[in-house]
């Protein structure tokens, strides 16, 4: 039973996780567009991007890694929220020892 529970608990934050992984695609993308992501942008898409790749496979319209970015700020933060991600996936594998 309580496999079951950690289960649906699982499936569910990847559904909310995967709600919050849309990005502009390059077919979208604009020059003239005026929302560029940084470092906290990256930060966050990092920290999504498993489940981001996860929502890429069944949707055209999420991307794992924004277009329209400011570059080594935005790589920073998304390196950073992926090693977060890790950190924590890790943290919580160990804890259940």
């Amino acid at each position: 039973m309580k496999y079951l529970k950690t289960l649906l608990l699982t499936l569910v934050l990847l559904l909310l996780f995967v709600s919050c992984a849309d990005v502009v695609t390059i077919t979208e993308f604009s020059p003239t567009d005026p929302h560029i992501y940084g470092f906290w942008g990256g930060t966050w898409h990092g920290m999504i991007t498993v489940f981001s790749f996860i929502g890429s496979l069944f949707s055209d319209d999420i991307a794992v890694y924004a277009v329209s970015n400011n570059g080594g700020w935005y790589d920073f933060g998304f390196v950073g929220g992926f090693s977060f991600l890790i950190k924590l996936i890790g943290g919580i594998g160990n804890s259940s020892n």
